[in-house]
């Protein structure tokens, strides 16, 4: 029983640097798509964008998961359409905050949703947030006013992302519940259908419905759609089997520097004192929430 249990250790231990890598791909991909996305919707509308995407990596994950799909309960799809209501409101926001708002900041705002989580679960859920969680929400908050140039650079644009980040939060608040009962690649087609559909019906509606012709827009939603949604998906759950929570954390939390370093190579844009410091601040506060648990030490069992 001992050699066999460290004979898993061991390989175990063979698969972190594997899931590593793809972490870190993830993260990355993440992270780029900031700027591919603000680059895109300049010539392709917001919705029809976000349905193309979606729909696309819909049909990718149901190729997978598609009898999964056939097989969830009433409950299981009021589950799957909630989370994709949460989902397409943050995307939306996202998306539309783009356009008014420099990429950088729509990275490090996003990543606002990993400290408003365990906030909107203890003042909504009543959840248990922890001393942790409350420091990083103020610390968060005060970065948010420093990367916005103190209230007036990218205001607009900046709210909207912000808004994103609250829908993410609220995302992954309905996700764990939903998880718990029903299969997630079941949900994952039906959110991501929700998102798309819903976006193609608005684009149909309001005549925006194109046919993309350069090509950084189809890079964007091949991108978007092939590594970001589906196949990040995919890397992500591998990951998280294989990988330490605290490590998958810190490397997931990479994310928003990779959107300012993609920023500053692809764009050229550029933060000043007060942005660098506000984007400190914020992964800072991200930091915080993700690793800090996992640092405790573990408390022995009483005695009996």
């Amino acid at each position: 029983m001992k050699e066999q249990t460290l004979s898993n250790i061991d390989h175990q231990a063979r698969r972190w640097p594997l899931a590593e890598v793809g972490l870190i791909g993830v993260a990355a991909v993440w992270g780029l798509t900031f700027v591919m996305v603000k680059d895109a919707i300049e010539t392709l509308p917001v919705m029809t964008f976000l349905a193309y995407r979606f729909l696309a990596a819909a049909a990718l994950v149901g190729a997978v998961w598609g009898r999964r799909v056939r097989t969830l309960s009433s409950d299981g799809w009021r589950a799957g359409i909630v989370m994709g209501i949460f989902l397409t409101a943050g995307y939306i926001l996202q998306t539309v905050g783009l356009r008014y708002t420099s990429a950088s900041n729509a990275g490090f705002i996003t990543g606002m949703f990993v400290v408003l989580t365990p906030l909107f679960g203890a003042l909504v859920l009543r959840q248990r947030a922890g001393r942790p969680a409350w420091i990083a929400g103020a610390v968060s908050a005060v970065g948010l006013f420093l990367l916005s140039g103190a209230g007036s650079v990218h205001l607009l644009g900046d709210l909207l992302v912000l808004g994103c980040a609250c829908s993410f939060a609220w995302h992954i608040l309905v996700t764990d519940k939903g998880v718990s009962r029903h299969h997630f690649g079941a949900l994952l087609v039906v959110q991501l259908g929700v998102c798309g559909l819903f976006s193609l019906a608005v684009a149909a509606v309001a005549g925006d419905l194109e046919i993309p012709r350069s090509g950084p827009v189809w890079s964007a939603l091949i991108v978007t759609a092939v590594f970001a949604s589906a196949l990040g998906f995919f890397i992500q759950t591998y990951a998280q089997k294989h990988a330490p929570p605290a490590r998958t954390a810190l490397i997931l939390a990479s994310e928003p520097a990779f959107a300012g370093l993609f920023a500053f190579i692809l764009a050229g844009e550029t933060l000043g004192p007060l942005g660098w410091t506000g984007a400190g601040l914020i992964l800072a506060a991200i930091l915080t929430v993700e690793v800090v648990p996992y640092l405790r030490p573990v408390r022995p069992l009483p005695e009996r």
